[in-house]
């Protein structure tokens, strides 16, 4: 199976050029699901979820809550998000808040996982008309959708270092960490390569600072980590993991324990089988399947768009080496009894 990650500084026309052939019929790849994609970012059939109101009773609660930031021309810069400015663009567009990115994190990617289905993680063309979009001015739903009973496709949530976040719960109904699917960082890779949180990304506290949000969730409302905007303690949470904040504003908050990340989405957004609009990920290699026995142990960037991963199954060592360009990836497996085997896939 393929593995992939292109430079953080992808050419934006190299980008657009191979956008315009393979993304309009790309499907964002859902985890376990037998269809490697999903259904592309349009809102042609889908329905609006609750109405569009203004100090709506926030969930649990008897609070009012405001919209979000404004959505005045003028926008201040999207917290978080600056501090990876190198590799994440976030600016503004009408209404809505357009992130650009290839989903590829600094960290160290999948070792720890003990149930793994043979992914590799592919940088992503989250770029120009395929970029993440989240609303500038955020409205409280009457309908909140709960993450408990769906949204069990595509993300839920956009980290700030642009790694997409999904349901904390697999298409199965089950919690991807404990099932052992999820790296040391909580995430993994999907059916169509792409890398991906299901828990809280609490490590990027560190990186952003105190008080400052972690993610924000695709109906527009901010994800704050283990204290609240203003260095407090987190106070009691409601069931999508948020309460109302000083300011007025509802937020969320990334947890230790379940549901980890928001717990649904309590904002005016439009769902059918996954909250849309957001990005397509083309798959460009069957799925690959589970490789029972197996724990990943070693991920490594070689330099120069290659990659490696190294896993033990039987306490055999096993390996995939692969390079990754604009239009294709080039991939050479060493099984643990030692046999070399390559596949080359088209992008």
């Amino acid at each position: 199976m393929p593995d992939s990650s292109l430079a953080v500084g992808l050419d934006r026309r190299a980008v657009m050029r191979w956008g315009m052939v393979g993304l309009g019929a790309a499907l964002l790849a859902a985890c376990g699901s037998d269809d490697p994609t999903s259904p592309s970012g349009t809102t042609a059939d889908t329905a609006t979820t609750g109405a569009t109101t203004t100090g709506a009773t926030a969930p649990g609660g008897t609070e009012d809550r405001t919209t979000g930031p404004s959505s005045a021309d003028n926008a201040e810069p999207l917290a978080g998000f600056d501090a990876f400015a190198e590799s994440v663009q976030a600016f503004t567009s009408g209404d809505v808040w357009m992130v650009e990115c290839n989903g590829m994190p600094s960290h160290q990617m999948m070792v720890g996982i003990t149930s793994w289905q043979q992914q590799f993680p592919v940088p992503q063309p989250y770029y120009d008309t395929n970029a993440w979009q989240l609303p500038r001015a955020p409205e409280m739903s009457d309908e909140p959708v709960s993450a408990k009973t769906g949204l069990f496709r595509g993300a839920i949530a956009l980290a700030v270092n642009g790694v997409p976040i999904f349901n904390a719960l697999n298409n199965r109904g089950d919690d991807a960490l404990l099932a052992g699917e999820l790296d040391e960082f909580g995430g993994h890779c999907g059916r169509a390569d792409d890398y991906h949180y299901h828990v809280a990304p609490l490590h990027l506290e560190e990186a952003v600072g105190s008080g400052k949000p972690i993610a924000y969730a695709l109906d527009g409302f901010a994800i704050y980590g283990s204290v609240e905007p203003d260095g407090g303690p987190v106070e009691a949470l409601d069931d999508y993991n948020g309460h109302v904040g000083s300011d007025g504003v509802y937020h969320y908050h990334g947890t230790e324990t379940y549901p980890y990340i928001n717990g649904g989405l309590v904002g005016v957004v439009s769902v059918s089988d996954q909250v849309d609009p957001q990005p397509t990920t083309p798959a460009f290699r069957p799925a690959g399947e589970p490789l029972r026995g197996a724990t990943v142990t070693g991920f490594d960037d070689l330099g120069d768009g290659s990659y490696r991963l190294d896993y033990t199954i039987g306490g055999e060592v096993g390996s995939a080496e692969y390079t990754v360009t604009d239009s294709s990836v080039a991939f050479t497996f060493t099984s643990p009894a030692g046999a070399v085997t390559t596949e080359t896939y088209a992008r």
